[in-house]
């Protein structure tokens, strides 16, 4: 199995603001008090064109499918919580935590890759969770080593332990179970995605490993890592709040390799952290100010890898 791929599905926004219910357990989201509803969309769309135009620079296949006016979908550009595609041929659709972020879920994205001649062979449909308020929100709430099929996982109010252990035992993962915190108010709270504080990248990961409280778990999944051959980069509490846990390593021309993330997420990194990311592969950096304040989330986020086989 391949851990990166060249392709690349975006969606781009329409109405894209801060959206009051994923606030509740997004402690990176900010509210945007002098800023009309139009302004923020439209910085979001200029930060989101950016980020395009510097992945197909560098060879990256991006498939930009834009949003729809109705239904109103403020998250809809963080496409990668909702669906995730396979070398086999399987699409899964994940249950949602936010009601009106289930209504980004649109079967013309997949007829969009299909006339791109991408083959769907099989969709696991996990959204019936819902109904229960069961919820795990695709590569946001695990972060998926496709290569060696281990599957690692922060549990939060929008990632479930039993739907996780389910996902795993569906598409033959290891599931890797941890709980990180961040500190809000003195207090420590789950982080909501596991992707806001872990990366795993071909030869290595990108983790803050102290989000991990508990001293046996913050060892098993280091373990896990080491095993398969990660150099692990330790990253700060203070740079997950910039997004540096936030990022993608994605294929470009001439089968390079690059780690994609926010201009803020760079910006945070120290010179030997950096280093130690460019000496695996170069970065693509792009300023996503707008939608990591209201959005509360980054690069990462905004990627929903495609691995779908291709007709021959």
């Amino acid at each position: 199995m391949q851990q990166t791929t060249n392709v690349i599905l975006m969606v781009r926004p329409v109405g894209f603001r801060m959206n009051e219910q994923t606030a509740v357990n997004n402690y990176y989201q900010q509210e945007v008090i002098d800023s009309l509803p139009a302004t923020i969309n439209a910085k979001a769309q200029r930060e989101f064109d950016d980020l395009v135009i510097k992945l197909q620079n560098q060879g990256v296949n991006v498939i930009v499918v834009d949003d729809t006016e109705t239904p109103s979908t403020p998250d809809s550009l963080f496409p990668n919580n909702w669906i995730s595609f396979h070398q086999n041929g399987d699409v899964a659709l994940y249950p949602m935590f936010a009601e009106n972020r289930r209504l980004e879920r649109r079967e013309d994205v997949l007829e969009i890759l299909e006339s791109k001649g991408f083959v769907i062979e099989n969709i696991v449909d996990y959204t019936e969770a819902e109904e229960e308020e069961i919820f795990l929100e695709g590569t946001g709430s695990m972060i998926l080593d496709r290569e060696h099929s281990i599957a690692y996982c922060a549990l939060s109010p929008r990632a479930d332990e039993e739907l996780f252990i389910e996902f795993c035992e569906d598409f033959e993962y290891t599931p890797v179970l941890f709980t990180a915190n961040q500190t809000v108010n003195n207090q420590r709270e789950a982080i909501y995605h596991t992707n806001v504080m872990m990366c795993v990248a071909e030869q290595f990961a990108i983790i803050c490993l102290a989000a991990i409280d508990d001293k046996k778990e913050r060892k098993n999944v280091v373990k896990h890592l080491r095993e398969t051959g990660k150099e692990v980069i330790d990253i700060t509490e203070q740079q997950v709040n910039a997004f540096a846990g936030n990022m993608l390593q994605v294929i470009g021309k001439n089968n390079q390799r690059f780690l994609v993330m926010s201009s803020a997420a760079y910006d945070s990194l120290r010179k030997e952290q950096l280093q130690k990311i460019e000496k695996y592969n170069p970065i693509i950096h792009s300023s996503l100010q707008t939608i990591e304040m209201c959005g509360g989330g980054s690069a990462r986020c905004m990627m929903a890898e495609v691995f779908l086989p291709k007709n021959s």
